[in-house]
């Protein structure tokens, strides 16, 4: 199955059933490319207007980088149930020997990494997102804007989201420094993003009202 290019009701079934994938890491990256739709709803909608005119060519820019990232974001969803499948065959592995346990510690290791680098690029992706949609807030159409500040909570949504998917294999890792790294990875980005997410949206609303 490709989670990417099945129905809404398809894809939110098997979420919440007991299929091991997709799971929040999935699912972050749907709710960031759904973000990132929102932000070129709002470019779309202010591209052709006379008013706008000004702002026409930095809209047509700002467009191109979102599709760009809505389809990043929405292969995610596909790699991030690629990349648990390992991990998932890891924790079956026997370990009733020395040497199995070995083996079994080796190999988690290696698929604890590897599931990490998804939800990270998910967050790195979704941050991005987050600075377009405050360019997107300021010089779109104010009649869309109400769209920008939507996209920009989906978008804080899925990047803590996302982090918890990093949070739970860094807990596991034996290799603490290299965890620790990534954590203060996730840990800037979070600081950073979610609070220009939360002013995109504070300022639409304010706006609104």
């Amino acid at each position: 199955m490709v989670f990417s290019e099945v129905s809404c009701r398809e894809f939110v079934d098997v979420l919440g059933s007991k299929a091991p994938v997709p799971g929040g890491g999935g699912a972050s990256a749907l709710v960031g490319a759904v973000g990132c739709a929102l932000g070129n709803m709002v470019g779309s909608l202010t591209v052709g207007k006379k008013k706008y005119k000004d702002v026409e060519a930095d809209m047509y820019g700002l467009i191109e980088r979102a599709v760009n990232l809505q389809r990043d974001l929405l292969g995610l969803i596909q790699r991030d149930a690629e990349v648990f499948e390992p991990l998932s065959k890891v924790y079956a592995m026997k370990h009733d020997t020395k040497e199995q346990k070995q083996e079994k510690a080796e190999a988690m290791e290696k698929a604890l990494r590897e599931a990490c680098t998804v939800p990270v690029k998910i967050m790195e992706k979704t941050c991005e997102t987050i600075e377009l949609l405050g360019q997107f807030a300021s010089k779109g159409s104010v009649m869309a804007i109400s769209d920008a500040g939507a996209g920009a909570a989906c978008c804080q949504g899925a990047l803590k989201a996302a982090s918890l998917n990093v949070y739970i294999n860094t807990k596991s890792m034996q290799d603490r420094s290299y965890a620790e790294q990534l954590n203060k990875n996730c840990d800037q980005m979070i600081e950073k993003y979610t609070k220009i997410a939360g002013d995109i949206f504070d300022d639409v609303l304010l706006r609104l009202k």
